[in-house]
């Protein structure tokens, strides 16, 4: 096959994205021009983050070429650091893994994973849709007629694996330095606006890059050692700044409360909307016979319903939902639609702050908060079985997943190399990170004009106050 001409995307946060003339680059470059790839570029990386950072408008499809390009930089470091024992097969697969590690990510990416996981919902699971893709459709055929039946199965399957399983190139697709991490951390930083955490000096991790060898699981006997990317003695401090940088991003942009209190309205619409619709009750949606959501919801198994769906579909829907005759489906389309969104009450915080400060304090939430869930669920279901008026949410976000004897991996771990060269975890060096504690959250969201709603959770706060006053 002739060779093709140098191709190169203008990125923000790159520059330059190159593929060049060479017969693997030419191939990528008609993967991107697939449809499943262009999909990507109508699915937001940030899902409802813009109704709280308008910036936050970017794609899967430009994070993705963004993972590509780290990756390449990742697998030249390698082969300049381990030239001898450089798998350039692997490294092909590595590159074609981080530019098709999203490939299966539907509308609203986590949000619309929370539909199906409810419903049960095989194909809204982004993993299971990017599997297939890669596996089954268009770019398979790329894939493999160009390198050999089997190069596409292989892919996925690198992506699919964990990092352990593949070693360093796996490291490349899915570790706690990997080429994901590094592209989304600033670029989401950069189009939200948002400056937690300090600079992010990504250049200078790469530059103190080492290759190095440890246990492959925690138990020694199991496999002997593998390799990884390790961070030189004088990157520990922008390693500090990375892992910090990451877990501040979560309170402040990824756990935002009002695009959490978005997700939650979108997930309850979309769960009810497909409820009527597998019941035979598509006419209360108002959605066409021929809608992708329709049709998604009558056959979720099929991996073509699954890929007729983005941010687009959902979004043009929403006029459509918003005069429905089911009176969920109408009311939180509207709202989506003009960002009147029910109102957060932050229950762990108010709790907290009732409960005071003493040595079983964390204890003493912990009850409180379970108690509050209590008194919620049994208003709910007295109250609001058709239509929720309490939207519960809950999470929590480790800094860092340390290393624990016989539960991980030291693969899974940003490891150091001291200048004897002894490699240790960072915590084994960083009384910072050690020192972070996890950010959990319990929130619940109410409609501004519902007070019985609004009232039941004041008093149920107010009354764990009382527990604990009384004691």
């Amino acid at each position: 096959m002739p060779m093709g001409k140098p191709q190169r995307i203008r990125d923000p946060l790159h520059n330059l994205i190159a593929f060049d003339e060479k017969q693997f680059d030419q191939a990528l470059w008609r993967v991107i021009q697939t449809p499943d790839f262009q999909r990507l570029r109508r699915i937001k990386q940030l899902g409802f983050s813009e109704l709280v950072y308008p910036g936050a408008t970017h794609t899967r499809f430009s994070h993705s070429l963004g993972v590509y390009h780290i990756a390449k930089r990742l697998l030249e470091i390698i082969r300049q650091k381990d030239e001898s024992d450089y798998n350039s097969s692997f490294g092909r697969y590595a590159k074609a893994a981080a530019l098709l590690h999203d490939i299966g990510h539907g509308p609203f990416s986590h949000a619309f994973e929370d539909v199906g996981k409810r419903l049960g919902f095989k194909l809204a699971k982004h993993e299971d849709v990017s599997d297939a893709v890669i596996r089954r459709r268009q770019i398979a055929a790329i894939l493999d007629d160009e390198f050999g039946t089997g190069f596409s199965a292989n892919v996925a399957d690198l992506i699919k694996s964990s990092g352990a399983s593949r070693g360093i190139y796996g490291a490349v697709v899915s570790s706690q330095f990997d080429a994901d991490r590094l592209d989304y951390m600033q670029r989401d930083r950069i189009m939200t606006g948002t400056q937690v955490g300090g600079s992010l000096d990504c250049t200078w991790l790469l530059s103190n890059l080492r290759i190095g060898e440890v246990d492959w699981s925690a138990d020694d006997s199991k496999g002997g050692k593998r390799k990884t990317f390790v961070l030189g003695p004088k990157a520990i401090h922008a390693s500090e700044a990375y892992i910090i940088g990451l877990f501040q991003m979560y309170p402040t942009v990824y756990f935002h409360k009002a695009t959490r209190g978005a997700e939650k309205l979108f997930s309850e619409l979309l769960v009810r909307a497909f409820s009527l619709v597998r019941e035979g009750d598509c006419a209360k949606t108002n959605l066409p016979s021929r809608h992708p959501l329709k049709l998604f919801a009558e056959e979720p198994e099929k991996l073509e319903r699954a890929m007729a769906l983005d941010d687009s579909v959902v979004m043009g829907a929403l006029p459509l939902l918003a005069e429905a005759e089911d009176k969920l489906v109408a009311d939180f389309a509207k709202r989506l639609l003009e960002r009147r969104l029910f109102k957060c009450i932050d229950v762990r915080e108010r709790l907290r702050h009732a409960l005071g400060k003493n040595e079983d304090s964390e204890q003493r939430l912990v009850i409180a908060q379970q108690a509050v869930k209590n008194r919620l669920g049994e208003w709910s279901a007295e109250h609001s079985q058709d239509f929720p008026r309490i939207l519960r949410d809950e999470g929590r976000r480790n800094p860092y997943k340390r290393f624990q004897d016989g539960q991980s991996s030291l693969l899974d771990q940003i490891l150091i190399q001291e200048p004897s060269g002894d490699i240790i975890e960072i915590t084994d060096c960083s009384e910072l990170i050690l020192s972070i504690r996890t950010f959990e959250f319990f929130r619940v969201y109410v409609a501004s004009d519902d007070s019985d709603a609004r009232k039941v959770v004041d008093d149920a706060i107010e009354e764990q106050k009382h527990v604990y006053e009384e004691r």
